[in-house]
């Protein structure tokens, strides 16, 4: 007798069912076939002792359990239920009816209590695209899984309690999650606030900007001058979460065991800041069996690199195909892994060495060589696709005294869903979610023209700043940008204008 259970594995971000069949025939021993890791090797331990626990017992004959598809690597402990509870069925010691009409994941502890797993948000989407009829998953994991709309979701705590609820003894009441109404309510209220910030209504329309239309920023300027704090308070302007983006973003915490239990769902948008001396492989992510770095922990976030010049420069190299696709790709050996990437990258970094070139009162120490050394940190081809460059000045002391208090997030925030509404509707009849920052070059030729004064002005800049293609590029995208702030389908001079001047690292004077 062949008795089949369903569990799931995780490749990348996305999951795959596995099928356990366990065959029970004369003989010794337990094999497993299908290519387990350890960690499901060592199961057998594990199984016969909580077996022996709930007062059953490890056939003494042959068991195999075979994980299909084969050729297929396995890994992790998730599937020791799976295989428990299989075998109980296969040796007639439970008659487990439901047993094929559930996925099923979780770690068994030796007293037969269950352990929570990773990746438990894609099982459970790839289970209810799958047709099954739920996901039985370990009491901890049960918010993050139920927060699949359409999809049973029982949560235990013990072996005890599959067995008796598959066997249709007893009946467990399947979670549920209000999924829009905890967008709505854990979004709300941040640490910090634009209007804490004194003066620098420059660097924060820059930032507004940035957050309208989804756009890269290096921020320039001596230390002290506020540019750590500026990119600490950008979360608290950009739009809430849509449910989609929730969760893929959700998806990439599961992966990796960094969601938070109690609410099983990301409801503010991802900022993460590295140190600079973090490796390319935790940027960009990877391994031998890869997992998602820190450019896809900010998906549909922001990504902030302070101190840019300080990072290596092969670190920073790997941040172009990202910031230019949208995902990162990793080729191994065996397999080709896919994380998604959509971020908003925040720079921030120091005029020279010493932190005072151009500035207004401190005299700078550094030769032009050195200036131009620092400055040839950051690529020519990373800058490029950095939409905002903006520099920081320090503030006066009136300024840094005053008791006027400065626009507060939530306004500031209001524009931005307003820009971003109209760039929903615009993009509606494509199937990405199209933002500006995202735009291909089709579309900014279908939805970006300009007037004729609009184009002598940036073929003026173009010459003069000897700004390539791409840079162009990014020029039109930001007037768009700038253009739905101010409730304009047409892109006027105007913006063109402003969106031009956010090009600071590309002028004569920045390096000599």
């Amino acid at each position: 007798m062949v008795t089949q259970s369903f569990s799931s594995a995780v490749y990348g971000v996305n999951a795959s069912i596995i099928s356990i069949e366990v065959s029970i025939v004369s003989g010794t021993s337990l094999f497993m076939v299908g290519l387990p890791d350890s960690a499901i090797k060592e199961s057998q331990h594990r199984i016969e002792s909580v077996l022996k626990q709930i007062h059953y017992a490890m056939p003494r004959q042959r068991v195999i359990v075979n994980l299909a598809p084969a050729a297929i690597r396995k890994e992790g402990s998730a599937y020791d239920l799976p295989i428990a509870l299989a075998i109980l069925h296969a040796s007639a010691q439970c008659h487990l009816l439901h047993l094929a009409s559930y996925t099923i994941m979780g770690e068994l502890a030796l007293d037969g209590s269950l352990r929570p797993v990773k990746g438990i948000l894609p099982m459970a989407i790839e289970a209810h695209a799958r047709g099954f009829k739920g996901i039985i998953v370990p009491a901890k994991n049960g918010t993050e899984a139920a927060v699949v709309e359409q999809l049973e979701v029982v949560a235990i705590s013990h072996i005890t309690e599959a067995i008796a609820f598959l066997e249709g003894k007893c009946s467990i009441l399947p979670i549920t999650v209000e999924v829009d109404q905890l967008l709505e309510t854990c979004a709300k209220g941040y640490e910090v606030d634009f209007s804490d910030i004194q003066g620098q209504e420059n660097i924060k329309r820059a930032l507004e900007i940035a957050a309208a239309g989804g756009h890269n920023v290096m921020m320039i300027g001596p230390p002290g001058s506020g540019k750590t704090m500026l990119a600490k308070r950008l979360p608290s302007i950009l739009p809430p979460f849509t449910l989609a983006e929730a969760l893929e973003t959700t998806k990439i915490y599961s992966v990796i065991g960094r969601l938070d239990a109690s609410c099983g769902l990301l409801t503010r948008r991802p900022f993460r800041a590295p140190h600079h001396t973090i490796s390319d492989v935790a940027l960009v992510g990877g391994g031998s069996f890869p997992a998602p770095g820190e450019i896809s922990l900010a998906h549909h976030g922001v990504l902030f690199l302070d101190e840019l010049p300080e990072f290596k420069r092969n670190v920073l190299e790997v941040l172009r195909q990202p910031l230019e696709e949208g995902k990162v790709v990793i080729a191994r050996a065996k397999c080709t892994v896919e994380f998604p990437a959509k971020i908003m990258l925040i720079a921030s970094m120091n005029p020279c060495p010493c932190g005072y070139y151009n500035h207004p009162d401190k005299a700078c120490v550094c030769s032009v060589l050195a200036v131009q050394r620092y400055l040839n940190k950051i690529s020519g081809p990373l800058l490029d696709r950095i939409d905002l460059h903006v520099e920081v000045t320090p503030l006066l002391f009136q300024t840094l005294t005053s008791n006027e208090k400065g626009e507060a997030s939530s306004r500031v925030r209001e524009r931005v869903i307003h820009a971003r509404t109209m760039q929903r509707q615009r993009f509606q009849h494509y199937p990405h979610g199209y933002i500006n920052a995202h735009m291909s070059l089709q579309m900014i030729k279908r939805f970006c023209p300009l007037p004729q004064a609009g184009k002598k002005l940036l073929q003026v800049a173009m010459e003069k700043l000897g700004l390539s293609a791409r840079a162009y590029d990014r020029i039109i995208k930001v007037a768009r940008t700038i253009a739905d702030l101010a409730e304009s389908e047409p892109i006027l001079e105007m913006h063109l204008a402003e969106a031009i001047q956010y090009r600071s690292l590309d002028r004569k004077e920045w390096g000599g």
